[in-house]
């Protein structure tokens, strides 16, 4: 936390889970309002900070990593619109993926704080991380809907009496994995960097990939320190420390050798 008094959302557990009958290859909850820094105005401070061993030269990168640097970046720039049909349908379809026994009552509805959202509007929460947080969590309950669905409904580990809401939590980790991997700059200024671009050249979906290795990453992290959502900062610091340690591993030559991929559940 900081003095700054950027908004969270912590989730207090009551019960053990929801009561819910190519050119380039809920728990039933409480939810208390507070002040932290990892949301709001303060969301860019979660794991943000750049350190002096990132100041490397920067990388040249071929014509097709550039043409695939761009069209992810051309992704982060797009903000979620909820004027915007194919905006609206996507967060359907995540309601729809997260809980498909319960009809959504509408985009609006205090139904969404159940996946972990700050109020009763998703939309207000995109601010940090843009239309492409929205598509990372659908193509996470597309790809590995059981891991999904453990990490929605805090099914596994001991946890918490006062848990990360899982939704906002999402939004961070893109944010974080944008900020990790310098997606901003025209080319890579780091190692870890120019190696994600070599991936991102070979599948086009190396992003969500790599956020869904994440999400499973940070909240092994939160079970391994034991951690509440005082702690969540640290976490982040800690899940980010690791990803970078993995990604520069000599051995790895796509996404899937990450020793942390195997956490995922189909």
């Amino acid at each position: 936390m900081d003095d700054r008094g950027g908004s969270f959302v912590a989730v207090r557990r009551i019960s053990q889970g929801l009561e819910r009958g190519n050119t380039c290859h809920s728990t039933s909850a409480e939810v208390v309002a507070g002040s932290a820094a990892w949301l709001g105005r303060g969301l860019s401070c979660v794991c943000a900070q750049r350190r002096e061993s990132d100041a490397r030269p920067s990388f040249d990168l071929t014509p097709a990593q550039e043409d695939c640097l761009q069209r992810l970046q051309n992704r982060i720039d797009i903000a979620y619109d909820s004027s915007i049909p194919e905006h609206q349908n996507a967060l359907r379809a995540l309601w729809n993926a997260a809980f498909p026994e319960e009809q959504l009552r509408g985009l609006i509805s205090e139904q969404w704080k159940e996946m972990g959202w700050q109020g009763k509007d998703p939309s207000t929460d995109f601010r940090g991380g843009g239309f492409i947080s929205l598509e990372n969590l659908l193509f996470f309950a597309r790809s590995f809907p059981k891991s999904f669905q453990d990490l929605l409904r805090k099914q596994e580990g001991d946890r918490s009496v006062w848990e990360y809401p899982f939704a906002v939590a999402g939004v961070n980790i893109t944010f974080m994995l944008i900020q990790m991997l310098d997606l901003e700059a025209v080319k890579p200024r780091t190692m870890v960097g120019a190696t994600f671009l070599k991936f991102l050249s070979e599948n086009e979906s190396a992003f969500d990939l790599l956020y869904c290795i994440t999400f499973k990453l940070m909240d092994h992290q939160w079970l391994a320190m034991r951690a509440s959502y005082m702690d969540f900062n640290t976490v982040m610091k800690a899940t980010r420390r690791q990803l970078e340690r993995e990604l520069l591993l000599e051995d790895i030559t796509r996404l899937e050798d990450l020793p942390s991929y195997s956490l995922l559940a189909r």
